[in-house]
């Protein structure tokens, strides 16, 4: 009798591997370098001491944000992908398609935030298009680095229920819902005076682009 041999194949996670100690190197860093801030940072969900502290437009480039950015596209990425394996649209080891997505999303906020800058401008509404970007960054920030240890979890174990990215789903849905109401709260003078700008704002870049990421990952994952 004739044993036949099936060659055995290995995914590659030594690329992932690297980035997530990357990504937890540069979150210990960025918490060793501001301690205070990254401090109340962490107690975003459960207190708004964090926003009225750091509500300066000065606080979008700084150190602390631009290092938080870099973590929050790794994290983003890696649930986007892990995402798509549970559901069976692609391979979560594809570094391929892990580095389409993360080129995607870097333009795709950035790109966002430049149009904002220009729309804030044309409308006359730029400080509060300032202030309004660095509230959801904040947040969009903080969802990131909540995400970021579940998605080591799920890329390392198999057989992962679907309701768990459904869940973390919903569960960003309500902390994005929850920041803008923040953000309306705050702003709320600005926003009656200049309501129909607001309006087609929330519109324009608020939902349109977000409809948009969705259709560009449907589209990939055929």
């Amino acid at each position: 009798m004739i044993e036949q041999f099936h060659p055995r194949i290995i995914e590659n996670k030594d690329w992932a591997t690297l980035l997530f100690v990357l990504a937890f190197a540069v979150v210990a860093i960025t918490k060793s370098a501001y301690e205070n801030r990254f401090s109340e940072f962490t107690k975003l969900i459960f207190s708004d001491k964090y926003v009225k502290i750091y509500r300066d437009v000065s606080h979008l480039k700084s150190s602390f944000t631009v290092a938080l950015f870099f973590v929050q596209i790794i994290s983003y990425a890696f649930f986007i992908q892990l995402t798509m394996h549970l559901f069976g649209y692609a391979a979560k080891t594809d570094w391929m398609l892990f580095t389409q997505i993360v080129t995607f999303l870097t333009y795709f906020i950035l790109a966002k935030y430049l149009i904002e800058k220009i729309v804030g401008t044309s409308f006359n509404i730029n400080e509060f298009v300032d202030l309004f970007n660095l509230q959801k960054a904040t947040y969009r920030t903080y969802i990131g680095l909540l995400i970021l240890p579940v998605n080591a979890i799920l890329f390392y174990h198999d057989d992962i229920p679907k309701i768990i990215p459904l869940a973390i789903i919903g569960v960003s849905a309500c902390i994005s819902m929850f920041s803008y109401f923040i953000s309306i709260k705050t702003y709320q003078n600005t926003i009656i005076n200049k309501l129909f700008y607001f309006i087609l704002y929330l519109c324009a870049l608020e939902i349109a682009p977000y409809y948009f990421l969705y259709y560009w990952i449907t589209k990939v994952a055929q």
